[in-house]
């Protein structure tokens, strides 16, 4: 599950919004989890908090449901308009891929 040899794909909604570096914080957030072992499911949720500091931002990495929680730090030091949006990004492990897509709670930001 969410093996780094997989092809990444990201939905152009979510590089529209987000800047780069916090993408990749995303990213470098699962491997951690993976190396950490505590990815259970194939899907994990990330909601944005509208906390940040000036040089981190925070997110929630959900699974099963919500029933698992786990805050997260993310670097990044650059505009932060993207928060306080009530945001929330879906990574889901598929057969050939993972996919980065915003949940179906934020089709407002399409």
């Amino acid at each position: 599950m969410f093996e780094n040899t997989k092809k990444r794909k990201i939905d152009q909604d979510v590089k529209d919004l987000l800047p780069i570096e916090v993408i990749n914080g995303i990213w470098s957030t699962l491997k951690q989890m993976k190396k950490d072992q505590i990815l259970i499911t194939p899907v994990v949720a990330f909601a944005f908090s509208d906390d940040s500091t000036d040089d981190e931002i925070y997110v929630m990495g959900l699974q099963n449901s919500g029933a698992i929680a786990q805050e997260y730090t993310i670097k990044y030091s650059g505009e932060k308009d993207f928060l306080g949006k009530g945001t929330i990004v879906v990574v889901s492990d598929r057969p050939k891929a993972i996919t980065m897509k915003f949940s179906e709670l934020n089709e407002d930001k399409k």
